[in-house]
């Protein structure tokens, strides 16, 4: 059975649609009959051990890793090898990964106009003035013209947030976003993302970081072993949690991180 507590989708319109996926790197099965329904303007939170498939499962959702059963649908297109279909879902799919992969020989302007300007046709004055609406949202436009070289992690990380959100995209996928951080630089991007959320933006993050769970989520979502094992709303997830594994692990986790207030 691929969750306990399955929760309706309600009538709003659907953002992504996963049906029966699985995936497998070689003999290894990193994903096993994945279903799963994400609401447009949904915040979803996925955690788990590691090793669980939550990044391989969001990875899938913009193709950067490819699935051999089942189906994605992302606002209405389906994810095959047709290239067309996977450029037009990763146009309207932002990423954010765990290593900022900002290019370093570009300054912080040119990281977040480089897709706008070659993807999207934009003029270099029209991304320019997105780029910078974008680094001021995140509170670090004062660094455009410094090289990622000369900013902090936390900083590096809000200017790849920022360069994910220069594409305009309807959703956005995290994956583990502070884990390369200091402790001391988490709550900046944190904050940010808090942000994006309350300004409904579609989000599908992976993390461990419970107290943003518990703050942002509208459904957390426990994966372990390639499965969806448990998905509940935080408050029902953190005082009720109904498998066995989502106690342990909650157990683990819990005494490392505390909530955001």
């Amino acid at each position: 059975m691929n969750a306990t507590t399955p929760l309706s989708a309600g009538t709003a319109a659907t953002a992504i649609e996963i049906t029966g996926l699985s995936k497998w790197f070689g003999q290894f099965q990193a994903l096993r009959n994945v279903d799963l329904t994400v609401t447009r303007g949904e915040r979803i939170v996925v955690c788990g051990p590691s090793g669980s498939g939550k990044s391989t499962l969001i990875r899938c959702i913009n193709r950067l890793e490819p699935h051999q059963q089942g189906r994605i649908v992302v606002n209405g297109t389906e994810l095959t090898d047709d290239l067309r279909n996977i450029e037009a879902v990763r146009s309207d799919v932002g990423m954010v990964f765990q290593q900022f992969n900002l290019f370093p020989h570009l300054t912080v302007l040119e990281n977040c106009t480089l897709a706008p300007i070659w993807v999207k046709k934009r003029s270099k004055t029209e991304a320019d003035a997105t780029a910078m609406r974008f680094l001021e949202r995140v509170r670090i436009a004062e660094q455009a013209p410094k090289y990622p070289s000369q900013l902090s992690g936390g900083q590096q990380q809000r200017v790849a947030i920022a360069r994910a959100l220069c594409m305009n995209p309807s959703i956005m996928l995290f994956d583990e976003p502070t884990s390369a951080l200091d402790p001391e630089m988490v709550k900046e991007v944190l904050d940010t993302m808090l942000d994006l959320a309350r300004d409904g933006m579609t989000m599908i993050c992976v993390t461990h970081e419970m107290g943003f769970a518990r703050a942002v989520a509208d459904r957390v979502i426990f994966m372990d072993r390639g499965e969806i094992v448990e998905q509940n709303t935080p408050e029902a997830f953190f005082s009720n949690p109904q498998s066995e594994r989502s106690k342990q692990f909650l157990h683990h986790v819990l005494d490392r991180y505390e909530d955001l207030g």
